[in-house]
């Protein structure tokens, strides 16, 4: 990276490596044309902030250079110092997947990390959450309102009886009828259910409530348990016992408050860093997400691998790009190959609905100065920092590794944090450029803005200012320390913003199947 110099209304932009032929701004508000650069580079547009600038002339078709990496192909010439804006780059083919290097590059063993502790809850299957949740869970969506109408009763009657319960939530999602239960990707929406359930946030008192004619029956959500445990624990609206909705409304109430006696009993206790499963995941992302938070989420990844917790990092779109700097480190050709399966598994999905990996940038992404998906990929995959990856998953299933894993989901934030949830994940950390007020209500999450101008101007919605890194004020290894500390301080009960304010988004179900 450039070095760079203050004050900050000099010209500063930002070049990630010697073979990169385009840099980005930094300065807020971007530059105007005729803005000169210490080194005589003189800007013929204006550039925005965060947007590309050529460093070289550039003829069409000549390769368009950032992270070391091919973005694209100029479509027209470019001179030095153009803006180089999403309409001047052609995307390239993504990289071919029968031919790529597995566990070629793995990390070298690092010393590890101790000493570092955080107060969790330990469950009796020796996992421990960083929460304490009653959660009910649904089997269709048929029962949605009357679980919505439970919980908020539960919540204003029930919960400040009970002062060691964070919360009741909901576990709502549009499936379970009306859908082709048996078809082979159905097992996607239903083993996300399943393992959603057994979350650690949730303590093992998962409430399922049901409607009594519906394909997924509310057994199938508990099928490690045994069948008189698990109808304990399951309710239809449709038993011939209830009466009118008020007596469906008492009934649930009832084990509601049971669950909640045996939750409000559970006490936060000294945990190593081994005992956390953290989520990484951007949204809204800009130029800066590769340059800022996610080199600085990285290094808090590698920290928690070194101490033994372990670290899910997701979104197949944003990775398809860059999988050919991702399958060299992973620990042994299996997990590499486990790694192409769900690239190509995904690439025939798009493929089926007649579309490609080019339709994952959004309006805001590109305002943000990413021309295409390559660049995007690009920079999400600095989350993963530089450890081995040591397992993938499927999407919606349970982690049992621990350290660095790929846990492969869609791109949408709301899709992945919940496939991440079923995945076992019991806090994430959420990197933005241009600002979200995402949050979940199964597990804090921890949002870090790429750009000192958002921090400021959203205070009391981002948690982190990694921007600091864009104006020489931090490094990337200071901030993703201070990540790292955050993250020990909200799994032992800190609260970030989106928990302060009840910002939770809705769970939402990744469901390839049919619907009938």
């Amino acid at each position: 990276m450039d070095a760079f110099v203050l004050p900050a209304d000099r010209p500063r932009r930002i070049v990630l490596d010697a073979r990169d032929t385009v840099a980005i701004v930094v300065n807020s508000g971007g530059l105007k044309a005729g803005t000169v650069f210490d080194d005589g580079l003189t800007l013929v547009d204006d550039v925005p902030q965060g947007h590309k600038v050529a460093l070289v002339d550039m003829r069409q078709g000549d390769a368009v250079v950032r992270y070391g990496e091919v973005l694209g192909h100029a479509v027209r010439d470019l001179p030095k110092g153009s803006w180089v804006d999403e309409f001047s780059v052609e995307l390239p083919e993504p990289p071919a997947l029968d031919a790529l290097p597995l566990a070629t590059r793995k990390a070298p063993p690092a010393e590890p990390l101790e000493g570092f502790t955080f107060q969790g809850y330990r469950n009796a299957d020796g996992s421990v959450g960083t929460r304490n949740v009653l959660a009910i869970s649904e089997s269709v969506q048929c029962v949605a309102g009357v679980v919505d109408h439970v919980v908020r009763i539960a919540k204003e009657r029930l919960l400040p009886n009970y002062p060691d319960v964070d919360d009741v939530v909901a576990l709502s999602h549009a499936y379970g009828c009306g859908v082709a239960i048996n078809a082979p990707a159905a097992i996607v929406p239903i083993r996300t259910l399943q393992n959603i359930a057994l979350n650690p946030n949730f303590g093992g008192e998962v409430l399922v409530v049901g409607l009594g004619c519906e394909k997924l029956r509310p057994e199938r959500l508990m099928p490690a348990r045994a069948e008189a445990e698990a109808s304990a624990d399951m309710l239809s609206l449709q038993d011939e016992r209830f009466v009118g909705f008020e007596a469906m409304v008492a009934g649930i109430l009832e084990m509601v408050e049971e669950r909640l006696k045996r939750l409000n009993a559970r006490r936060r206790e000294t945990c190593p860093v081994s005992d956390l499963v953290v989520g990484v995941q951007c949204g809204g992302s800009d130029a800066f997400s590769g340059v800022t938070a996610n080199p600085a989420v990285g290094v808090a990844a590698d920290m928690i691998v070194r101490a033994g917790g372990t670290v899910m990092f997701s979104e197949v779109t944003e990775v398809r790009d860059a999988v050919h700097l991702l399958t060299p480190r992973c620990a042994d050709e299996t997990v590499g190959r486990a790694l192409l399966r769900e690239m190509a598994w995904y690439d025939r999905y798009l493929a089926a609905g007649e579309t490609d990996r080019a339709a994952n940038p959004s309006p805001g992404n590109k305002k943000g100065g990413l021309a295409n998906v390559v660049e995007k990929a690009l920079g999400s995959i600095a989350k993963s920092g530089s450890s081995t990856i040591a397992a993938v998953l499927a999407p919606g299933e349970k982690a049992t590794t621990k350290g660095l894993i790929y846990a492969a989901t869609p791109a949408s934030d709301f899709v992945c944090g919940t496939l991440q949830l079923a995945s076992g994940m019991t806090l994430q950390v959420f990197t933005t450029g241009r600002g979200t007020p995402y949050g979940l209500a199964a597990a804090p999450v921890i949002k870090v803005a790429t750009r000192s101008d958002l921090a400021r101007r959203w205070h009391d919605l981002m948690d982190i200012d990694a921007g600091t890194i864009a104006t020489g004020e931090e490094t990337v290894e200071e901030v993703g320390r201070r990540i790292f500390h955050d993250i020990l301080a909200v799994a032992s009960g800190k609260k970030p913003w989106s928990d302060r304010w009840g910002l939770h988004n809705a769970l939402t179900l990744f469901n390839p199947a049919p619907v009938t």
